[in-house]
């Protein structure tokens, strides 16, 4: 059974051909079985105002949500590994960032495959079967932080599956570029990423808070997974009901060869570990830097719980990711991010040259300005890719036009491949920390490699956009 979508709602039933089929204008909308929605295009001001914004605004809500828990899950290792050692465990430094980094390394590594999910199964079907999967490394990492003498391994492998959260991202947001125009995809794209992201900041604010209160002298590490696992169930529930799968978005494996082959997606999967890569990879070993710099101010009291301050990081750097957003649809996603670069490579100097002083808040400072900078430029980059490959396609001003559908599928499929290089910033930046850790004694060695991978992002990023005025188009 088919039927139109009207301007109340898309399930207005409709006279249906001999065939079976809706007899409908060309720019309504056809709903089939399985919430598919045939027709749509949200190039067409007409569909767009009538019924597409509704309801793409729908299906951004329920992706933001299921993609926040997917951002929880994959970060809630970072802050269990700050409390094993109250809790019985006595893990090396080397095996606490690899705790912490193993979930990034294998959560980058499945949005290769999350990318294609979307295409074969439909973005409504695939946001139910990965917000299931997180309850698997929810209810593990319970058990294991239950019994001190968990193995090493073992907790490794759990902490390994917690990596399902980091590849929602990838096909998340491939999804979402379907459902909005070229000239709203910045804002769009930037609010289901911060709805993302700022997943990591919840994690960090209310798992101290949670497994501490009324706990006396025992913490209840265990619940840092468990308080989780009904709101993945509500994530289920509502992308099951709310949301919408789209035919148009249903390509084949064309759309990611094609853009594998694509000069484009190379440079921006560069800068945007640089940009993203930064965020969560400062977010995931910004509570253990706390606490071994600045252990007086690792953990706060809060009547019987106690709070960390390391959840003010992937705060603002989540907050600041749909705002480079929307000044990149504004003046073009390579200014925006040279100016992020910049900022960037200022904030990690900083950090090094005040770290001798010793003042908490000073690092706190310059560290919150890397992040708001990363974050910015999470959303920037991100911009520049449908723009690239618009004008790839022959669009003679890929940032306010699509370019065909062959173009938007290929660049779609380019925005989960670039998300998955970019998240395994999360996994290269503890390891480098660990590694300078471990070496030097200190981070700032490691934090000073950082300062020149931003100079040399920065020439690259200069250079697209150099590029681009030359032929005068803003990227």
């Amino acid at each position: 059974m088919t039927s139109t979508v009207s301007e109340s709602g898309p399930a207005s039933t409709a006279s249906s051909t001999a065939a079976g089929t809706a007899t409908v204008p060309s720019s309504a909308l056809t709903v089939l079985p399985g919430r598919w929605i045939e027709g749509w295009n949200a190039e067409d001001p007409v569909q767009w105002e009538q019924q597409g914004a509704a309801i793409a605004q729908r299906n951004l809500r329920w992706s933001i949500f299921a993609e926040f828990l997917g951002f929880v899950v994959w970060q809630l290792w970072s802050i269990v590994v700050v409390s094993l050692p109250a809790a019985g465990f006595a893990f090396s430094t080397s095996q606490t960032f690899w705790l912490i980094s193993i979930p990034s390394l294998v959560g980058a590594t499945l949005r290769f495959p999350y990318t294609f999910m979307v295409p074969r199964f439909g973005g409504r079907n695939w946001t139910i079967v990965s917000a299931a999967l997180l309850l698997i490394p929810s209810i593990g990492l319970a058990m294991c932080v239950a019994n001190p003498h968990t193995p090493f391994g073992v907790m490794l492998f759990v902490a390994a599956l917690a990596g399902f959260g980091g590849g929602n991202f990838a096909s998340s947001m491939a999804n979402i570029t379907f459902f909005y125009p070229q000239r709203k995809k910045g804002w769009a794209l930037g609010l289901n990423a911060a709805g993302g992201n700022l997943g990591a900041a919840v994690a960090q604010f209310a798992v101290p808070i949670v497994i501490t209160i009324g706990a006396a002298a025992t913490l209840q590490l265990p619940l840092a997974g468990l308080i989780w696992v009904p709101l993945i169930v509500v994530a289920i529930v509502g992308a099951w009901y709310r949301m919408d799968n789209l035919t148009n978005a249903r390509a084949d494996l064309k759309a990611s060869f094609a853009a594998l082959r694509a000069p484009e997606l190379w440079l921006m999967a560069l800068l945007y570990i640089g940009t993203f890569g930064s965020f969560i990879g400062f977010s995931g070993v910004f509570p253990k830097l706390i606490a071994d710099q600045f252990p007086g101010f690792s953990h706060f009291p809060l009547g019987t719980a106690t709070l960390s301050l390391a959840f003010l990081g992937a705060l603002v750097g989540s907050l600041a990711r749909p705002f480079g957003g929307r000044l990149a649809d504004r003046f073009g996603g390579s200014t925006i991010t040279i100016a992020s670069f910049v900022v960037m490579g200022l904030g990690a100097l900083a950090v090094v040259l005040t770290l001798p002083l010793d003042n908490f808040w000073l690092f706190l400072s310059f560290f919150l300005v890397l992040f708001i900078a990363s974050g910015a430029g999470n959303g920037a980059t991100y911009r520049m890719i449908p723009t690239l490959f618009a004008l790839r396609s022959g669009a003679e001003d890929g940032h306010s036009t699509a370019g065909d559908v062959s173009a938007q599928r290929t660049a779609a499929a380019a925005l989960g491949i670039v998300s998955a290089f970019g998240a395994y910033g999360g996994f290269v930046i503890p390891q480098v920390l660990g590694l300078s850790k471990t070496s030097t004694g200190g981070y700032e060695a490691g934090l000073l490699w950082f300062v020149a991978a931003y100079a040399v992002l920065l020439v690259i990023t200069v250079g697209v956009a150099l590029r681009g005025r030359r032929r005068g188009v803003r990227i």
